[in-house]
């Protein structure tokens, strides 16, 4: 028994590793994670060097017209036990975006949700909700959701400010 569970976790890190670095981010790396037990529904796009739990990646569930960009991270577990990642359709995570759940807990973010890059989000994310920032907080509403199949001046002339008190506000933020 421990033998197979050892062989099953080599196995696992050997996929994941093959998927950071191959080609095929929407075709062969989902396969790949496929593979490895993570929950993939529909469409999607992984980027390069994008890591996700090794432990337990079955615990990260990722839906249709998703997109995860380069070096994202994406954690379910610590040394005191493990959580659950879902990412609802029409999500997109930013380039060296760390999304990392709660022991016992799921982390979800909603459909048509875009985490900006850098971002770091350890709690979940309504619909349509733009976020940035360590840790992430909202600074848009999102109308138009970043797909695969979307433009991105479409998105951004969809953005609405959430407005917040501050110095700087989110309009400023979301200007650039």
């Amino acid at each position: 028994m421990i033998k197979k569970r050892l062989i099953k976790r080599f196995i696992n890190r050997l996929l994941h590793f093959l998927a950071r670095f191959f080609p095929g981010s929407r075709t062969l790396r989902p396969f790949l994670h496929r593979l490895r037990g993570v929950k993939i529904n529909g469409t999607v796009f992984i980027g390069e060097e994008v890591y996700m739990e090794n432990e337990y990646p079955e615990n990260i569930e990722i839906n249709d017209q998703c997109s995860i960009n380069v070096r994202a991270t994406i954690l379910t577990h610590f040394r005191l036990g493990h959580g659950k990642v879902v990412l609802e359709k029409k999500v997109r995570v930013g380039p060296h975006s760390l999304i990392s759940s709660n022991s016992g807990k799921t982390l979800r973010i909603g459909e048509g949700s875009v985490v900006a890059a850098g971002s770091v989000v350890t709690r979940s994310i309504p619909k349509h909700t733009m976020v940035s920032g360590v840790p992430a907080k909202p600074i848009a509403k999102v109308t138009v959701p970043l797909t695969l199949t979307s433009s991105y001046e479409d998105f951004f002339k969809g953005l609405r400010p959430i407005m917040q008190s501050g110095a700087e506000t989110n309009s400023d933020i979301v200007k650039g």
